[in-house]
């Protein structure tokens, strides 16, 4: 596993940096893992529009928002021992009733159902593990994702939407009025940087763009945004999708070009590594520089990729690092 040293930035301005990261799944927890380790202040917000595994099925149970995004995003930026946080992420497997369960998701449904609220268990929880940052639900309640298909068939649910096999012609959540926190809003308006990505594009990022105030603070934001490309495609979702096509997906969702600058990484992945991928149908995401170009949006091109045990991962380090250094 990669080790993560604190970044000694004492000689910085005291000043410290407003950095909102907005999406979901392992793409988002990495980036946090990185960015803690600089004097900012961060604040992450996660998708609830899970439904799938052990939070599709406390969602179901217990008529909550699925914990499973906030809790990997909690564990992320935790600075509790290491056996605590493992404590934390350990599922469950020898139960037939607790099979598949994380003690994480246990403990934040447990806490929602002693507060009747969902955003104060997050807080709650948040100070049980000491977290660097601050952790919100892009939404206080029940979400459901839908995809439109280029065929028009419509699917429900975020875990069924990549099964079908067809191009996603887009998304939208139900109720289409859900309300985000007004902290939330309060925060996107004050950062000096809102990231999005890297993540799932239709299921982990998407949907938090969809809740409309979200939206419509993210475009009236001074901030400067930033979207962190994916490397690979994914099955089901992006299959053959370009670097321009995430972007338009981005801008067709939002309904204008709200977007900065795109952040690539410039490094080619070995073919031994594509090779793997290939059997999971997933390729590089390629970079078509000339369309890019005509959106009017910076492109950044850094060396933020790493291979590790066969995979190509975000470099957590090289993207914080860089994201404090073009916060200014």
């Amino acid at each position: 596993m990669l080790q993560l040293e604190r970044i000694d930035l004492m000689d910085r301005p005291t000043h410290r940096k407003k950095i909102v990261i907005i999406g979901g799944g392992t793409g988002l927890s990495t980036l946090l893992r990185g960015l803690k380790k600089f004097p900012v202040d961060i604040t992450a917000i996660v998708t609830v529009a899970d439904d799938g595994g052990s939070s599709g099925r406390l969602r179901d149970d217990y008529d909550i928002p699925p914990p499973g995004d906030i809790r990997n995003v909690l564990a992320a930026l935790s600075e509790v021992e290491p056996l605590v946080e493992e404590m934390f992420q350990f599922r469950f497997s020898k139960s037939d009733e607790l099979e598949g369960h994380s003690l994480g998701n246990l403990m934040i449904t447990a806490l929602t159902s002693i507060t009747g609220d969902f955003a104060h268990a997050i807080r709650e929880m948040s100070r049980v593990l000491n977290i660097h940052g601050k952790v919100l639900p892009a939404a206080n309640q029940l979400v459901t994702l839908h995809a439109q298909f280029e065929d028009k068939t419509i699917i429900s649910g975020e875990s069924k939407i990549p099964d079908y096999g067809k191009k996603i012609e887009k998304v939208f959540i139900s109720p289409a009025d859900v309300k985000p926190l007004p902290e939330t809003i309060n925060i996107i308006r004050q950062a000096d940087i809102i990231a999005i990505g890297p993540g799932s594009l239709y299921t982990s990022i998407l949907p938090n763009l969809l809740v409309e105030d979200i939206k419509k603070a993210i475009i009236s934001s001074k901030a400067k945004k930033v979207y962190i490309s994916n490397l690979m495609t994914q099955a089901g979702e992006t299959s053959n999708y370009t670097a321009y096509d995430h972007v338009e997906a981005l801008i067709s969702h939002v309904g204008e070009n709200f977007l900065d600058t795109l952040l690539i990484s410039n490094e080619e992945i070995p073919e031994n590594v594509q090779f793997l991928y290939k059997q999971e149908k997933a390729s590089p995401v390629k970079i078509d520089v000339e369309r890019l170009e005509t959106l009017d949006i910076e492109i950044v091109k850094k060396d933020i990729s790493v291979v590790y045990d066969g995979a190509v991962r975000h470099d957590a380090m090289k993207i914080a690092k860089w994201l404090v250094e073009y916060a200014g």
